[in-house]
């Protein structure tokens, strides 16, 4: 079987499992649900042999940890080196042109963090090009790699919730675009169905972000209408403190997932104008479990893809629908609250989501 090699650009907390990064931010890497670096190591075929760095501390402490090679640019490290997968795990702004980079390079799979970039025409160039070349993109968005949520998106599309009635989004520390991200792109895996219309307001309390004052990432409240005028609701101020949660009704029962676990409720009443027989109420709970990681599952899909011998199940244009979503809420924040639609236009699409 083939080995594949891989490199990372951005030794930071997600890319390399960097602490003194995580401290930074105020996180620890224990808490991940896996780091790009530590993906690569655990796969028995994947060949982690370099990573690039502005830092030198990072790369330092990336060059202990790994005995792999370091570059302070990325530009000479894809000019030096070949590589089957690269993680871009940099900072938002960057995503764009260093995926263009790796397709140039001839990279075959590109393991990108979310979002996927700060405007929608630097989102259409990536997908595009990555697509023209036949390379792989993949969006870290791990709910997609959780095996709750593969369950649960499995319960749902076999119709055991009946017919879908609404949804909730609820999160703490607002972000929309680093946060935000997950759940939204969460929800369309869940539900099988894409967003056509939003509705939302900005939280802009002014939160200082995270990752600096380069960056500016609200939360915010708002609707999203999904296909088959499914009503979704939106609850990320900055300042929340709520558990991050999916909830998704139906006629005969609803799903709650959560990261700690994922709850089915099917209800013990009977509808008769649907003809449904009556049945006993259930609750059935599923704890989350972190071994394997949602990024060591991610890289394994790849590596498989690479073989030939399963496609990839989470294209990158549905990676793009959820940025999309998240424009669409900074565009109708600028028009009050009105409604915008999907696919979105004109001014519409030049708004930029700055997140770290």
């Amino acid at each position: 079987m083939a080995q594949y090699s891989a490199g990372i650009i951005g030794l930071g907390f997600i890319g390399a499992a960097d602490q003194v990064s995580g401290d930074a931010l105020g996180q620890k890497v224990e808490n991940l649900d896996g780091t790009h670096s530590a993906a690569y190591e655990n796969h028995p075929r994947v060949d982690l042999i370099a990573g690039s760095s502005r830092d030198p501390g990072r790369r330092e402490r990336f060059e202990q940890r790994t005995n792999a090679r370091t570059y302070e640019l990325w530009s000479d490290l894809l000019e030096k080196e070949s590589f089957d997968i690269v993680s871009v795990a940099t900072y938002t702004p960057y995503h764009a042109e260093i995926t263009l980079a790796c397709v140039d390079a001839g990279v075959k799979a590109v393991y990108c963090e979310k979002p996927i970039a700060v405007t929608i025409d630097d989102a259409d160039r990536m997908v595009e090009a990555c697509d023209k070349a036949g390379v792989l993109l993949v969006l870290n968005h791990q709910k997609r790699f959780n095996g709750n949520h593969r369950k649960l998106r499995d319960l749902i599309a076999s119709g055991d919730l009946g017919e879908l009635t609404s949804c909730n989004l609820q999160w703490g520390n607002g972000r929309l675009g680093n946060v935000g991200t997950h759940m939204i792109d969460g929800l369309i895996m869940l539900t099988g169905r894409k967003i056509e219309r939003v509705s939302a307001h900005l939280d802009l309390a002014g939160k200082p972000d995270c990752r600096g004052d380069a960056f500016t990432d609200p939360g915010g409240w708002g609707t999203l209408i999904m296909e088959g005028g499914l009503h979704v609701t939106v609850d990320a101020g900055d300042y929340a403190t709520t558990p991050p949660s999916i909830s998704i009704n139906g006629t005969l029962g609803r799903v709650i997932a959560t990261p700690l676990e994922a709850t089915v409720e099917m209800y013990g009443h009977a509808n008769q104008l649907q003809g449904i027989v009556e049945r006993e109420r259930s609750v059935d709970s599923w704890p989350t479990t972190k071994t394997p990681s949602g990024m060591d599952i991610a890289v394994d899909e790849i590596v498989q893809h690479l073989d030939g011998t399963a496609p990839f199940p989470y294209p990158s244009e549905e990676g793009r629908h959820t940025f999309e979503a998240i424009v669409a809420m900074h565009a109708s924040h600028h028009k009050d609250g009105q409604f915008v639609d999907f696919p979105l236009r004109g001014d519409d699409r030049t708004h930029e989501v700055m997140s770290g």
